[in-house]
């Protein structure tokens, strides 16, 4: 018994150092933001390159439709007249980065004087959105929309809207870079997205 309750205390210590790790590996803060730049399997996996983004997931919104799928997300009807856009939520610790970043992250990885769609995928589903969750991040998109415009001397075409629910995108697309990554080269590659970016910011990329 003695040496049942030794182990038990020993284990509850264990728990409470495993705990403790996680919490401390735990971002202090984080702010999550929705962004729409064509396909999310590309918004996702850039982002997952930005020092101080926690988690990116890909998923659907901006539409109407309730519970939206791969199959019907770009459906609409008159009772769901508005689309979805393919969007990626992405979760970034706040003590490593601003929205500001953040901001400039996406901009930069996207064709922002695009408003008919991003690279070879065409259509409202992927025109260019940033979703702002309160006034500050509307005023913060905005002026950033006005500073890109003055840097690429063109009009830029990025809707900003209120943010509206976010349904993430079935699990088959989570991480899909990392999990198909020749299907994904050869479709990133074909679609001209690095190609046109490049085209675009030129020696402005970071």
């Amino acid at each position: 018994m003695k040496f049942f309750a030794s182990a038990l205390v020993g284990l509850i210590a264990l728990a409470g150092v495993s705990t403790l790790a996680r919490a401390a590996d735990a971002p202090a803060a984080t702010n999550t933001v929705v962004l729409g730049g064509g396909c999310f399997w590309c918004l996702e996996h850039d982002f997952r390159g930005l020092k101080g983004v926690v988690k990116a997931v890909s998923g659907y919104s901006g539409g109407t439709l309730d519970k939206p799928t791969y199959d019907n997300y770009h459906d609409v009807s008159a009772k769901t007249p508005v689309p979805h856009v393919e969007v990626a939520a992405i979760t970034y610790d706040t003590t490593k980065l601003t929205y500001d970043q953040v901001l400039d992250w996406y901009f930069k990885h996207v064709d922002p004087t695009d408003g008919g769609g991003q690279f070879c995928d065409r259509g409202p589903s992927y025109r260019p959105v940033i979703f702002y969750g309160n006034d500050a991040e509307k005023t913060a998109a905005e002026a950033k929309k006005v500073d890109v415009a003055k840097v690429l001397k063109a009009p830029i075409k990025v809707d900003i809207l209120p943010a509206k629910t976010f349904w993430p995108a079935e699990g088959y697309h989570q991480d899909y870079a990392d999990k198909n990554p020749i299907k994904y080269k050869f479709y990133r590659w074909n679609c001209g997205r690095d190609q046109r970016v490049k085209e675009v910011w030129g020696a402005l990329i970071n």
